[in-house]
């Protein structure tokens, strides 16, 4: 994580550095030895079919090629394998990349349109319900009219249809080494980006450089070891501590932090703050007895105070958020802070709630999952019901259970209020609201409405001005609140712990959520 005080310096620097990054291969700088990150988050997939998860993506960005990447700091796609990209047509319905010459993947197979193709009509053939088929609904089919040629022909207008296949989403695999219909069973992955993956257990992954790799990184070190704590807290701290790890990204505890920030300087360590876009929300089942009135939800949202929520669950490592699109993202608005203040004020909740026929308190039940949506869920939920309670108003208990029964109960409906995270997958408002109100919600909360499912995202989607879509987007946030199937709690700042020896980190954290090795190396 960045010294606080150096962040906004580093990330302009970023931005400004950026542009005269192109073309570059393995750089000359590439003399420092691997690099140990250490990470919370489990890799729950190697394959670009599957694996729609924040650690799943940490693999694919550094192993894999998408025809775009975001370049350091910036968050407008610029291409990567493709040479060019662009639409032909004013609607945005066909999209054309021509690729870069002499592309190949790790193993040295050649890397043309026929690859392109082929991994994107396999992830949409394998529609995998934990890979990233749900973002290419839009995409009607792929033509190759030659081997550097790819054109992508859309059911209707995307404008962000380049933001998303420069996501991990987009990661191109080779048709040689990939089955056309199902997912790899081993832990191989074989792509054309900066890094290979040389071994992948649940303990750690292993990353040489790629010296195959085509593309606009400039590699800065000679490996990485990618090392897994898997939720466990607190050997990831004292892996820290005792110079195990170089790195520490994603999945310390809040306290930690805050104490390493304190104290770590005598032991060589910085933490440094980045941009962050995560977010998280409280889910609403709208089939729910007890929830699925509009009047409790309201009461819920009066009576939140995310403050008290961000000093003592969080330790200031997260902001308030009253938006679902957060600060940052174009079209972000304070809709909820509108509606129901940022202040508790039990009187509107006990109002809301009489004004429903709602008279003794309401039982509930809150559902968490331990560490999937980051180590201090659990004990933010438990503020949370305490908060409830502490007005009068209901009797709010919390239960916790594992990430995979956590999914199944909520596709059968067992939960009226859970939580939900969300790491985007490209830094655009559309990516914020689609998939969570627009059709195939991944909430599974049952929330439909045709103003937003029918008008608004179809529009937005639609235009290239990005900056034009900020009325609607303001709109849309504006219904939700009013129906208030998500009440938003907090925006992320991320955060890493590195070595004092270490340097390139300033370019790992930004709005993009693109983790980028290459730019890590010691001094």
């Amino acid at each position: 994580m960045k010294n606080r005080e150096l962040a906004p310096v580093l990330l302009v620097a970023a931005g400004l550095v950026a542009a005269l990054l192109t073309g570059c291969g393995v750089g000359m700088e590439g003399n420092s030895p691997r690099l140990v990150v250490g990470m919370s988050d489990s890799v729950l997939s190697v394959d670009p079919a599957s694996g729609y998860d924040p650690g799943s993506w940490v693999v694919f960005n550094n192993v894999f090629q998408s025809l775009l990447s975001f370049p350091r700091g910036s968050t407008e796609p610029q291409p990567e394998a493709a040479q060019e990209c662009s639409f032909i047509d004013k609607s945005t319905e066909v999209y054309k990349c021509k690729l870069k010459d002499g592309l190949k993947f790790s193993n040295g197979d050649p890397l043309n349109s026929d690859d392109v193709k082929f991994t994107f009509d396999r992830m949409l053939k394998i529609n995998d319900p934990n890979g990233p088929a749900v973002m290419f609904q839009v995409l009607r089919r792929v033509e190759t009219p030659d081997r550097r040629t790819v054109v992508f022909r859309l059911k209707s207008p995307d404008a962000t249809f380049p933001s998303k296949i420069a996501s991990g989403a987009g990661s191109i695999v080779s048709r040689r080494q990939y089955d056309p219909d199902s997912l790899r069973q081993d832990t191989r992955a074989i792509g054309s980006g900066p890094y290979k993956l040389d071994s992948f257990d649940n303990r750690e992954a292993v990353f040489s450089v790629n010296e195959n790799y085509k593309g606009t990184a400039k590699v800065n070190n000679k490996g990485v070891v990618l090392r897994f704590f898997n939720g466990d807290q607190v050997a990831f701290k004292r892996a820290l501590l005792h110079g195990d790890v170089d790195v520490a990204y994603r999945g310390l505890q809040a306290p930690d932090i805050a104490d390493i920030d304190l104290h770590g300087k005598k032991q060589g360590l910085d933490v440094v703050e980045g941009t962050g876009v995560e977010v998280q929300h409280l889910v609403f089942n709208l089939k729910d007895p007890v929830v699925g009135h509009l009047a409790v939800r309201k009461a819920i949202a009066y009576l939140l105070d995310r403050d008290d929520l961000m000093k003592s669950v969080y330790h200031d490592t997260a902001v308030p958020l009253y938006s679902t699109i957060p600060t940052g993202i174009v079209g972000h608005s304070a809709a909820f802070f509108d509606l129901y203040g940022s202040t508790p004020s039990k009187k509107a909740a006990a109002e809301a709630l009489t004004n429903a026929g709602f008279l003794g308190k309401v039982k509930l039940t809150l559902w968490s999952t331990p560490t999937r949506y980051g180590p201090s869920t659990d004990a933010e939920l438990a503020g949370i019901a305490q908060q409830l309670n502490a007005s009068g108003l209901f009797r709010a208990d919390v239960k916790s259970v594992k990430f995979e029964q956590y999914e199944k109960d909520i596709l059968a409906d067992k939960y009226g209020v859970y939580v939900k995270a969300w790491v985007p997958d490209y830094p655009d408002a559309d990516n914020f609201t689609a998939p969570f109100f627009g059709p195939g919600n991944v909430l599974n909360n049952h929330y439909q409405n045709s103003t937003v499912t029918k008008k608004i995202i179809p529009s937005t989607a639609a235009e290239r001005d990005r900056r034009r879509t900020e009325d609607q987007y303001r709109r849309l946030q504006t219904i939700v609140a009013e129906d208030l199937p998500v009440l938003p709690v907090w925006q992320s700042k991320q955060y890493m712990v590195v070595k004092s020896t270490v340097r390139g980190y300033a370019y790992c954290l930004d709005a993009s959520t693109v983790f980028r090795f290459w730019e890590l190396y010691n001094t």
